[in-house]
């Protein structure tokens, strides 16, 4: 997400750090790039024009032009007004009621994202200890309920469903009642899809809300609709006054002018975005961690999470011990790092969440067909060759590059590789009497 707008300010941006005076026309031409570059990416012209002027007032004033160093001063500034787009310190956090069930309630348009969302969101909240449970409250969309069951048996959340059910209000109602004699913590409800124009299917939205007393009304959007996911925003806040959104399928809109656009524009801050296919791809919002990521600063909060989402802690603690010199590093405990690393995501991704990763880095260098093509480098070799690969002689790497369909030159490459990492592990186990 927001590679296109990334790329684009980094280019401006970087150009303006690397000089060591600015003068007033330098900044003026630099802005006129930014402005140009966040129209491009589909933000609101208002915002944008907003969005500028506070930046401009700030970047002309004497702190930068008679600054040290002008340009980093002039990146704080665009970072901190990206982050303010986005919301403010701890307005993009859920709200929870005083006693539970704390109920949230999701809406928006038909294909939006809305049944996925709702599980992602039950699965996160079932990780941080919440008992979430699942209300299937969609009886207009051919099997959505069925869906939702599916989707919470995978994550291993409870689903509140009524065969032959009409009324979606009055399964919500008995959903409610069944959160608080189970004592769930949260109740996730999964409402139908509908234009915000259609005003019985919209009026049946204020029915459930008042039914449920929802803490969070939360319209998912699908980020790839632009700024029609804002007009979308701005309906459905005329209507139910919403709490706040959820912006769908983040990782297929390299623009990220909703994101950016969504708050200004109705006041309501954006709480999740959604990264993947994969039920642990919703992130939380964070408006300074987002804004570093657009200024391709990283984000290790959100790398660790990601991590602690999906790494298994006994396999991480194994490879811990083998890199601190308890054991020997082997080809297996180097899959088993690299299966590791899969899980949580596109490899290109995650280096975009790292600080300092080259903004020359391609896509070919993160090709995941190069990962398969490790891997089945790997699983073609003997458990003995994967445990001592310094018997791999070169009778035996023609064998593994048959076995695997690769040519012998990938294996060769591995091997080197393989031998360079050793080496560092080392000379890590060296260091360490001396920490």
């Amino acid at each position: 997400m927001f590679e296109d707008l990334s790329r684009k300010l980094d280019g401006v941006l970087g150009r303006l750090r690397q000089r060591g005076v600015l003068t007033e026309p330098m900044i003026r031409d630099g802005l006129r790039e930014v402005r140009l570059a966040l129209l491009e990416a589909d933000v609101n012209f208002r915002v944008t024009r907003n969005f500028l002027k506070r930046v401009q007032d700030e970047a002309l004033g004497e702190r930068v032009l008679k600054s040290v160093s002008p340009g980093q001063q002039i990146v704080k500034i665009v970072n901190d007004e990206l982050a303010a787009l986005i919301g403010s310190e701890g307005e993009t956090a859920l709200t929870w009621s005083p006693a539970p069930p704390t109920v949230i309630m999701l809406v928006g348009l038909q294909g939006s994202g809305k049944t996925s969302t709702a599980v992602k969101l039950a699965r996160r909240l079932a990780r941080q200890g919440r008992s979430p449970l699942l209300a299937a409250c969609d009886l207009y969309r051919p099997a959505a309920v069925d869906q939702l069951r599916v989707l919470g048996k995978q994550v291993r959340v409870p689903v509140h469903f009524q065969e032959g059910a009409t009324d979606p209000v009055a399964v919500a109602k008995d959903s409610h009642d069944r959160a608080r004699r189970t004592k769930a913590g949260v109740l996730i409800v999964d409402t139908a899809g509908r234009l915000q124009i259609d005003q019985p299917l919209m009026h049946e939205l204020v029915r459930l809300k008042d039914t449920l007393k929802p803490r969070e009304v939360l319209l998912v959007a699908d980020a790839m609709t632009g700024q029609e996911a804002v007009r979308i925003a701005e309906g459905f806040d005329r209507v139910l006054d919403l709490t706040g959104f959820v912006l769908a399928k983040m990782d297929g809109d390299a623009r990220g002018g909703a994101a950016l656009s969504i708050r200004s524009v109705t006041g309501k801050p954006l709480k999740f975005v959604g990264t993947g296919e994969g039920m642990d791809a919703l992130d939380a919002v964070d408006p300074q961690r987002i804004a570093g990521r657009i200024l391709q600063r990283g984000d290790v909060v959100g790398l660790v999470e990601r991590a602690q989402a999906v790494v298994d802690p006994g396999e991480a603690e194994a490879l811990q011990d083998k890199v601190l010199g308890k054991g020997r590093f082997t080809l297996e405990d180097f899959l088993v790092a690299m299966r590791q690393v899969q899980k949580m995501g596109p490899l290109d991704q995650l280096l975009k969440l790292v600080p300092g990763v080259p903004r020359s880095l391609s896509a070919n260098d993160v090709d995941p067909k190069k990962m398969k093509h490790i891997e089945a480098i790997i699983l073609s070799m003997t458990p003995e060759e994967r445990r001592r690969p310094e018997i791999l002689n070169g009778s035996r790497r023609k064998r593994i590059a048959r076995g695997s369909g690769r040519p012998v030159s990938e294996v060769n490459r591995l091997m080197k590789r393989f031998a360079e990492m050793e080496e560092m592990m080392k000379r890590m186990k060296g260091l360490m009497p001396q920490l």
